[in-house]
């Protein structure tokens, strides 16, 4: 097990099961890529290894973002938001981000847009 500098852990503000929702992002464009959990562990670990881990909420399990896709997330830099309940997480992806095998999670169901406003 990974240990969390304890710093880091008493500024996190984590969810009934322990997680924390980490937001990932292209770390040269800004596109948003997905959105991952990570517990004390998973984040020790991506702090650590410099690879994107997660929690598997379906799963129960770690998973490191392209081990067995090769779609990896190197990452560039971790940022706390100011109410310590969400992680920002910048990375240089390879491939795609989506299990979907497309570039981000964010591109399928736009529920509105300034060009299309809701109630036209």
């Amino acid at each position: 097990m990974t240990s969390l500098d304890p710093a880091i852990a008493a500024r996190l503000k984590r969810s009934a099961d322990g997680l924390v929702p980490a937001v990932v992002q292209q770390h040269d464009t800004g596109e948003v890529l997905m959105l991952g959990w990570m517990d004390d562990e998973a984040l020790a670990r991506t702090l650590g290894s410099g690879r994107a881990t997660y929690w598997s909420r379906s799963r129960q399990e770690y998973w490191v973002k392209g081990e067995t896709s090769g779609n990896r997330q190197w990452v560039k830099e971790v940022r706390l938001d100011c109410d310590g309940d969400t992680l920002l997480v910048k990375v240089d992806q390879e491939g795609p981000a989506c299990h979907t095998g497309t570039r981000t999670c964010f591109d399928a169901d736009l529920l509105t847009s300034a060009e299309a406003p809701a109630d036209a």
